[in-house]
């Protein structure tokens, strides 16, 4: 039944939020494949303004007559002009994004979710630790802390892939582990005819690692929920406490904002208390790494 009504905001929402609701318009600027099954979208919202993200966060990005899903925003707020989201296909949504071609209007609602504050990281040493495809939410802020290096102190970057050929930005990757701005480590599960790296897992890059200054070091662990167990016992048996312990925990998210409930972690939703987590927020609850 047609209504001359309003669009009304939804209960207890102000017109402010309404863009976690309402998809904006973003224009697709490059696509680049990365993987067979992983490609890297550059995006401009239409309306000028810049996404005005912190790293950690996601937005909902929707085809319109297929859907949409959340996508961890890969690129560092450091960098306004464009935002990009790396997207592996793996469903009918994602699917229908990879078809996508250059100049094509989309939708985007957020940026949604817990990121990082600046005020958490500001000053100090910094641990993260990434496994598989989670390098693209770590991303975000690994440009966020090289593009202001001076702010921050000792950087050390641990990231384990199943397989060279799953890699995401190897590029990048050659040049992170090159620059004497971090110290980037890097290993697979199982090599192939034309890794020369280590192997293993990404447990095992830990073992090579200087003392850290416990008193000055925040870590943040970005991974499949198989990971965190063992990541977590090697960053908390050096001493690094649990309220200085970021987990992202980005699984089962769909609506992006607390409605759906597929996201819940015990009495927490990812997608609104989270994704990102202190540990000392989330250690008593057994559904976050389940």
């Amino acid at each position: 039944m047609r209504t001359d009504r309003p669009l009304m905001c939804p209960p207890q929402v102000s017109a402010t939020a309404l863009c976690d609701y309402v998809p904006r318009p973003a224009r697709v600027m490059s696509i680049t494949k990365m993987t067979p099954h992983d490609a890297l979208f550059s995006l401009e919202l239409i309306d000028g303004k810049t996404l005005g993200h912190r790293p950690g966060q996601f937005v909902q990005f929707s085809i319109l007559g297929v859907g949409e899903c959340p996508i961890s925003v890969c690129s560092s707020p450091t960098r306004p002009q464009q935002f990009q989201l790396s997207v592996r296909r793996v469903g009918e949504v994602t699917s229908a994004i990879h078809r996508l071609r250059t100049g094509e209007i989309v939708g985007v609602r957020g940026p949604l979710g817990r990121g990082i504050e600046p005020s958490e990281i500001d000053g100090r040493d910094i641990l993260v630790a990434v496994g598989g495809c989670a390098l693209a939410p770590a991303r975000s802020l690994i440009h966020y802390i090289l593009d202001q290096r001076v702010r921050f102190g000792r950087f050390d970057l641990l990231y384990g892939a199943k397989s060279p050929r799953e890699m995401l930005f190897r590029n990048e990757l050659k040049i992170w582990r090159d620059s004497r701005d971090l110290n980037c480590q890097i290993t697979v599960d199982a090599g192939d005819a034309t890794w020369r790296g280590r192997t293993g897992a990404v447990t095992r890059l830990f073992e090579d690692l200087p003392p850290m200054n416990t008193t000055n070091t925040v870590a943040v662990i970005i991974g499949p929920p198989a990971m965190f167990r063992h990541v977590l016992t090697e960053v908390l048996k050096r001493g690094i406490p649990a309220d200085r312990v970021f987990c992202s925990l980005e699984r089962r998210m769909k609506c992006g904002i607390g409605k759906c409930g597929h996201c819940q972690v015990n009495d927490l939703y990812s997608c609104i208390d989270g994704p990102v987590f202190r540990y000392s927020e989330i250690r008593s609850r057994p559904e976050a790494f389940a």
